[in-house]
């Protein structure tokens, strides 16, 4: 991924850049003072939100002493969206990208982390089976360690992190082999006993 979109990418990951992004979407140019009133921010926090967006060439500045007002590139926000269609296109099963955290991972893989995952946390369990698994396997292998024993109560501490559904991602890293239960321990199994997103049917 070219490095100029990943920089709009991290711009754009913070809530209140993207509500300033929203402010300007209009095609208004505001003065950093009017941001700050419209966000309810202090106005050291939009300046520091608008260096990281004029560094990603998403908004320039226009000087009008006293101050200086503020407009978003709409078309850098349209070249963003077209390289981003770019790569869902281009992208083939074989491909990878960038997961949410960075990491490079198989293309689908990517895809549906990027898609459920939100600083974090998932936004809600996937109801299709085979996106499910890739969840699954971002749990297991990001929240638990092989030769790990744990009991009920720690499981769902770690899951409490990332959903409040908690009895149903441990059920389901259960009945999916990713993990096991016995004598009431809990245990991630080794990777080579996971179910295979190649041969995992789509609902």
């Amino acid at each position: 991924m070219e490095p100029e979109l990943l920089l709009a990418l991290k711009a754009l990951s913070d809530a209140s850049r993207l509500r300033i992004v929203g402010l300007l979407a209009g095609g208004r140019r505001l003065s950093g003072e009017e941001l700050a009133d419209a966000l309810g921010l202090a106005p050291g926090t939009v300046v520091h939100h608008l260096k990281r967006l004029r560094d990603a060439d998403l908004v320039t500045a226009h000087p009008r002493p006293p101050y200086v007002e503020h407009e978003l590139r709409l078309d850098r926000l349209a070249s963003i969206g077209g390289a981003l269609d770019r790569i869902g296109r281009q992208a083939e099963p074989g491909d990878q990208l960038p997961g949410p955290d960075g990491a490079v991972l198989p293309a689908y893989e990517a895809k549906v982390l990027r898609t459920f995952l939100v600083d974090g946390r998932l936004e809600r369990i996937p109801a299709q089976h085979k996106k499910r698994q890739v969840i699954l396997r971002f749990l297991a292998r990001s929240d638990f360690r092989p030769g790990e024993d744990l009991l009920e109560k720690d499981v769902n501490m770690r899951l409490a992190l990332r959903h409040p559904d908690v009895a149903s991602l441990r059920r389901y890293l259960v009945e999916n082999r990713y993990m096991e239960r016995p004598g009431g321990v809990y245990r991630m199994l080794p990777e080579t006993s996971w179910p295979s997103l190649a041969t995992t049917a789509e609902d």
